[in-house]
């Protein structure tokens, strides 16, 4: 053997073969060429940054730790044939795949990229999501799409539907066993808006990010309707009115930050638990100001968003579907360094009553932090459900259905905290003792009835009143009556249906002690293959 070079290995010699050239030069010197026309300042580039939008690479360097980035099938190009796709094949295929750290967890990610055929999906560049889903699933990472693609490519025909089809398995599949989230950051349209839908959360960027089934375009044409691509499917569309968006921004800089900081509550998969902290004293916290946050008058408004900061760690929390059926909040936060899910009434919206979108927002929220093992605390202020002919007939009996099918369903530990008042079938789907919340915690101001006073003493009472010389001082007294007889705050708690009694300012310290109670918890059901959940 002829060589070129003798080196020493443990003290041995080494014979190296001859190589004609230079072959990791030569490898470094290609990927580099590579990358650098990726992010080049060609026209596809320039147009894409007068779009206010970033570019597939640069977006990965904003969400990823530095350095972390391992990439796969960097070399992929498509092999279709016929059409005008044929005579230009370039590397990628429009989407950069593989895997990186957040905070050094590890994460799997692609990123699909608007200036190489428009991001739309082929063969080739199906099979790197479907590669990088395949091994996040297997070492048990959450996996991030980043989508920016004009749909299908209508030049490989059915093999792009394919392609969807595969990304849409996989993510059923792996559905409540690595978290899935989704970022729209340009035009997500057609069979690629169900990826968002089927993700655990999804984020969207006002201005850049639209997402439906249908484009204006073939909404006039059926329907004669004009409508733009913003009022179609932008994000304040399905950040307020749709629900289909978690999470909606103003820049895509913002937003990737907030997926960072949601990963950083999530754990990798349903077998690990959620990244905690180190605890902060919680157990011993007292908080005077809940006491001034929430008034006793029962009709009186405020924020709940205001006592959750109270209640968690150092204030932060992510809320989710901030903009959608805002009369129920929904956030994850720490409670002495332990993830754990938070779902409150808000008062300050339809006075907190829980409507169809309500629920449905809730229920999605429940069972994700039951899938991945994230306690729930629920704060409950809930006047009863919204009454009407549109909710009727839009199925609020269905929907509130799913939120206790949720509750009645999940086996990580349950805290129910009763503010103020609680009435009704909404007491009870709001995790109640009766439908299995592990710990239920109530406020010297809580009133837990089939309703209010007023309504229950107008019913009850209806033909004394009618009859009565006085009818007002006659419903002062039967008021004072059924308040002291049913509606005081050691009602529930002689019938073993709340716990303790306490005092708001101990709120925090009593949670964060049910939850170290309550950490062990294990889930014990009896085997079956699935439930029927009420869709």
């Amino acid at each position: 053997m002829t060589t070129s070079d003798i080196g020493h290995v443990n003290g041995h010699q080494a014979l190296r073969p001859e190589l004609p050239v230079r072959t990791m030069d030569l490898l470094r010197d290609r990927n580099t060429d590579l990358r650098d026309r990726a992010v080049s300042d060609g026209e596809a580039v320039r147009r894409q940054r007068a779009l206010g939008k970033r570019t597939a690479r640069e977006r990965l360097d904003l969400l990823l730790d530095p350095g972390s980035f391992i990439e796969v099938d960097l070399y992929r190009r498509h092999q279709a044939h016929g059409l005008k796709v044929s005579d230009h094949r370039p590397h990628t295929d429009g989407v950069v795949a593989g895997s990186g750290t957040i905070e050094g967890r590890r994460v799997f990610v692609y990123a699909q990229d608007f200036t190489i055929f428009g991001g739309s999906l082929g063969q080739a560049h199906a099979a790197k999501i479907h590669k990088v889903m395949d091994m996040a699933l297997a070492t048990g990472a959450p996996i991030i799409g980043l989508n920016d693609s004009g749909g299908a490519r209508i030049q490989e025909g059915v093999m792009a539907l394919d392609g969807y089809g595969g990304i849409f398995r996989r993510q059923v599949e792996a559905s409540g066993v690595v978290p899935q989230i989704s970022v729209v950051l340009g035009p997500c349209a057609g069979g690629a808006a169900y990826s968002p839908a089927l993700a655990d959360f999804t984020f969207m960027v006002r201005g850049t990010a639209k997402m439906y089934l249908t484009g204006p375009d073939v909404v006039a044409a059926v329907s004669g309707e004009r409508v733009s691509h913003e009022d179609l499917g932008g994000a304040s569309v399905h950040g307020g009115l749709s629900g289909v968006a978690s999470f909606v921004h103003d820049d895509e800089e913002s937003c990737l930050e907030d997926v960072r900081y949601l990963v950083s509550l999530l754990p990798g998969n349903n077998l690990e638990s959620p990244p905690a902290l180190e605890p902060c004293g919680a157990t011993e916290d007292e908080r005077a100001a809940f006491a001034s946050i929430v008034p006793v008058e029962p009709n009186q408004p405020y924020d709940m968003r205001v006592v959750v900061s109270e209640l968690v760690d150092d204030g932060e929390f992510l809320e989710v579907h901030e903009g959608w059926a805002a009369n129920v909040v929904c956030v994850l936060g720490r409670v002495d360094g332990e993830v754990v899910g938070l779902v409150g009434n808000q008062p300050m919206v339809l006075a907190g009553v829980l409507d169809s979108a309500a629920a449905q927002k809730a229920a999605r929220f429940v069972r994700f932090c039951d899938a991945f093992g994230i306690p729930l605390v629920s704060l409950v202020d809930v006047p009863g459900f919204l009454p009407g002919t549109e909710q009727e007939h839009g199925g609020v009996i269905r929907h509130g259905a799913k939120l206790l099918y949720a509750y009645c369903e999940a086996t990580v530990p349950r805290i129910q905290v009763i503010v103020r008042k609680a009435y009704g079938g909404a007491y009870i789907v709001m995790d109640s003792r009766s439908i299995g919340t592990d710990l239920s915690l109530a406020w010297p101001t809580n009133e837990i009835a089939v309703m209010g006073a007023e309504g229950a003493v107008n019913v009850i009472f209806r033909k004394e009143l009618a009859a009565a010389a006085d009818p007002e001082n006659l419903r002062a007294e039967l008021l004072a009556e059924y308040s002291e007889q049913l509606v005081h705050p050691y009602y529930a708690a002689e019938r073993g249906l709340v716990d303790d009694v306490i005092d708001p300012a101990h709120t925090r310290a009593a949670v964060a002690r049910g939850l170290a109670m309550l950490k062990d918890k294990r889930k014990v059901t009896p085997a079956r293959k699935h439930g029927n959940v009420p869709l």
